[in-house]
């Protein structure tokens, strides 16, 4: 135990420097680091504002622990996300948390009060809204990638250059879930919450009124996933969402979380460097034959998450 806490209180000294190197604001003085992960803090003010979060969720258990846990994933998914960069702008934060207020019925001065009084803060809610709509992107981005071709940013400047400088354009999509939750120790209910989606599905008309339609029907999830290039789609989804106007949904897929649809919400033509990537890499395996079956989002999360663990140096008080 000794030793682990003179380890700790090496890795916390090399976290500080690194955070007071780039002149980040420090947590409150009565903040404790509690874990390090490849250098960066996690306080425990940090673990309080995600145990409140959990609790506003009303998950069961010790949150403290599903608080520690979940905040050492995020730290690992950050420095992915940054080495990638995949990290979501402020103004796709911003606007997802306008969303969200908005088909809550409140005010953003109305979801900061609860935010606060809840412990949980704006702040915190908004870097989580952060991490999941970045997250999802990695993961569309691996899942379809993973056992294909891969273009590097070097590859793909030489093809557009041969192109005449032209990049390719994609298909930019902004999608929403809805989940009618089936427990894995009740699948014999499927069939009934299938035809619920359904009947749901027939009555979207788009993603600002979802959470309206849903009210009054029970286990049922929606989240706004975010934007994804045409590219980046499960493949599960890719022909579904392609396939979907503005303003509809998909028809549903029975999956380990129970019956699911997407809604599209919005969709718009883009071109950059990223899409031109991810195209030349599509293009490139699609011509390779590399044709291997893609795993699913959560098998691919799982295995991902092992990956950055097996290599990070993660030290717990």
């Amino acid at each position: 135990m000794m030793v682990r806490k003179h380890i700790l209180a090496a890795a916390m000294i090399t976290a500080l420097s690194s955070v007071l190197a780039v002149g980040v604001t420090l947590p409150a003085a009565a903040s404790e680091i509690k874990i390090v992960v490849n250098g960066a803090a996690i306080t425990d003010y940090d673990i309080s504002k995600r145990a409140a979060f959990l609790k506003l969720q009303h998950k069961k258990g010790n949150l403290t622990q599903q608080a520690r846990d979940e905040l050492t994933n995020d730290a690992l998914k950050r420095q992915e996300l940054k080495r990638l960069n995949l990290l979501v702008s402020d103004n796709e934060v911003n606007d997802a948390y306008t969303r969200f207020a908005t088909n809550n019925k409140m005010t953003l001065n109305q979801l900061n009060g609860v935010l606060d009084k809840s412990g949980v803060t704006p702040q915190h809610f908004k870097e989580y809204i952060r991490m999941q709509m970045s997250w999802g992107r990695a993961l569309a981005t691996r899942n379809r990638t993973q056992g294909g071709t891969r273009v590097s940013e070097q590859d793909a400047v030489q093809r557009m250059l041969k192109d005449g400088g032209k990049k390719p354009v994609s298909t930019e999509y902004q999608l929403q879930q809805v989940i009618f939750v089936v427990p894995a120790n009740n699948r014999g209910i499927l069939a009934k919450r299938r035809g619920e989606a359904n009947a749901m599905r027939g009555r979207f008309s788009g993603c600002q009124t979802t959470r309206d339609i849903a009210k009054g029907t029970l286990d049922v999830t929606v989240r706004d996933l975010g934007k994804f290039v045409e590219q980046e789609l499960p493949p599960e989804w890719s022909k579904l969402v392609i396939s979907t106007p503005v303003g509809h949904a998909t028809t549903t897929l029975d999956t380990d979380k129970g019956v699911e649809f997407l809604g599209v919400c919005a969709t718009r033509q883009v071109s950059d460097d990223r899409v031109a990537r991810l195209v030349f890499s599509q293009e490139a395996t699609a011509a390779a034959g590399d044709g291997k079956p893609d795993a699913s989002a959560e098998a691919v999360d799982k295995k991902y998450l092992e990956e950055l663990r097996s290599k990070a140096k993660i030290v717990t008080e």
